[in-house]
């Protein structure tokens, strides 16, 4: 039987101040509580749970207020939280929450959205990974149409561009580091002008990070994908390319991938046909290198040597480069 959510306790809120995670928590603190309501949210229901460049995420009992990137594109922010909020998207996507800020607010000039709390993927419990889950996921958000009222807002799937971006920031973080030139060689293998492909609806920055389990269904509690703000229109084969690059560099257990690859396929998705590898193997080479070119980037940053998953996948990188020059 599973066990119950959590139930919110007796917590002071958090004071509200001047900088980004204060105001997050505020604004985080006035959607959880009706107007003039005490907060009884237990300190460990209340916090930060992300603070990057690249998005800032404070939780609130049931729900969760995130920041985005500050050079967020309004008009793509805009289509992206529509259409998780869209009903034929419902059984994909953790749908956002209405604010008290009309929609998507702004804070430091920043946009942000609310968001219910999800229990995520335990890191320390591989094993139970919902690959099969995360699979069906993706395979029924690829078979979607976008919606006809979103179709012409929708931007492109960014999973490409950060691979792009991942490279620029190596060679400017990192561009002395030994290994860089094994990253620059493998990224020349990968096209800059991909092959025709479908346009359909794509996460653009899947990972098991990406999963949480809606506990408004609980006890069924369904797996849903949330952070949209790669999602877009492109090429559905990048959604698997993390997992099939795991698999190629021997990170990710044959076993395993083999159940994701199967439940993809089995429940319809479109991205591969009868060899995976024929439109895997580009975006699979590119998130390789993406993986490798952020592991210089944090390894330089922190003054640190290369773990042993990241020099892994820059040893992946020196073969994929080998490959294709020899």
């Amino acid at each position: 039987m599973d066990p119950a959510p959590p139930t919110p306790q007796a917590a002071p809120s958090p004071p509200p101040g001047q900088g980004l995670l204060d105001g997050l928590a505020a604004l985080a603190h006035t959607a959880a509580h009706p107007a003039g309501a005490s907060c009884r949210c237990a300190r460990g229901l209340v916090g930060v749970l992300a603070d990057r460049d690249d998005g800032s995420v404070v939780r609130h009992g049931a729900l969760v207020a995130k920041a985005h990137a500050p050079d967020t594109d309004p008009g793509a922010h805009r289509a992206r939280f529509a259409l998780a909020a869209h009903p034929d998207v419902a059984g994909v996507f953790l749908p956002p929450l209405p604010s008290p800020r009309s929609g998507s607010g702004d804070l430091a000039g920043r946009p942000v959205t609310l968001w219910p709390y999800g229990p995520p993927v335990d890191p320390e419990d591989p094993d139970a990974a919902p690959w099969e889950a995360a699979a069906r996921l993706l395979a029924l958000l690829h078979r979607t149409p976008p919606p006809r009222d979103h179709a012409d807002r929708l931007p492109e799937m960014r999973a490409p561009a950060k691979a792009a971006l991942a490279v620029d920031r190596m060679r400017r973080t990192a561009p002395r580091h030994p290994a860089a030139s094994l990253v620059l060689n493998a990224w020349r293998t990968v096209p800059d002008r991909p092959t025709l492909t479908p346009r359909l609806l794509c996460h653009g920055d899947f990972h098991l990070g990406q999963l949480v389990r809606d506990v408004r269904s609980w006890p069924e509690a369904p797996w849903r994908l949330i952070d949209v703000d790669d999602v877009g229109l492109g090429d559905p084969a990048w959604d698997l390319a993390r997992p099939a690059a795991w698999f190629a560099a021997g990170i990710l257990p044959p076993e395993v991938w083999s159940r994701f690859l199967g439940a993809y396929q089995g429940a319809g998705g479109p991205a591969v046909g009868t060899d995976p590898w024929d439109r895997l193997d580009v975006p699979a080479r590119a998130l390789t290198v993406q993986t490798a070119a952020l592991a210089l980037v944090k390894s330089t940053t922190e003054g640190r040597p290369l773990d042993e998953v990241e020099q892994v996948m820059i040893d992946t990188c020196a073969r994929i480069a080998a490959r294709r020059t020899g």
